[in-house]
């Protein structure tokens, strides 16, 4: 199951928030599936990846509220194993366009995670990190990731959104541990 975060409805479009759920939508259109609004407080497309079934999930809770849609949408599709969850997100400690996977640790301070982690019980969940980098220093992290992207700095954000959805297919078609040491090295 692979669950992209963002904040639902216009506003938060093209904000730096966003960019889990838009690594999930490009996903989506790669594998040409389309998302259907579900009972789980989340879009959801069921597809297949390199022979894999996989569920694609983009919850339409505000992210702090993530922990909720995750708690459902693993209860209807029998996941167990908490590891078996990804989940694409934004991470202001890596630079714009940089993606890295990570499996449980820290939540850096990311209350998506937070919730997920909440509501699981536990933080033994794959993270695919999108890099937004850091604000400038007079502004704070969350109105950073919550304002509209320059058109100047769009195309770095798209790369790690790309690369992103690479990463999420190299996961389901090659495992974790594969995925990791070719996405992480870069």
């Amino acid at each position: 199951m692979v669950l992209g975060l963002g904040n639902p409805g216009d506003r938060y479009a093209n904000t730096r928030h966003n960019v889990g759920d838009d690594a999930v939508r490009l996903v989506g259109q790669r594998v040409s599936t389309s998302f259907k609004a579900g009972k789980n407080d989340a879009f959801v497309a069921e597809t297949r990846i390199s022979d894999q079934r996989c569920v694609l999930a983009i919850p339409i809770t505000f992210m702090n509220e993530s922990g909720r849609a995750a708690a459902s949408l693993i209860k209807r599709f029998g996941l167990t194993d908490p590891s078996k969850l990804i989940v694409v997100h934004d991470e202001l400690d890596l630079e714009p366009g940089d993606t890295r996977l990570k499996m449980g640790g820290g939540l850096a301070g990311h209350n998506g995670l937070r919730s997920i982690a909440q509501h699981l019980g536990t933080n033994d969940f794959l993270r695919v990190r999108i890099g937004v980098g850091r604000p400038p220093s007079a502004d704070r992290g969350a109105d950073w990731v919550l304002s509209k992207v320059p058109q100047r700095s769009r195309p770095e954000l798209d790369i790690g959104i790309v690369r992103a959805a690479d990463a999420v297919e190299l996961v389901v078609s090659d495992g974790v541990d594969s995925a990791m040491q070719s996405v992480n090295r870069r």
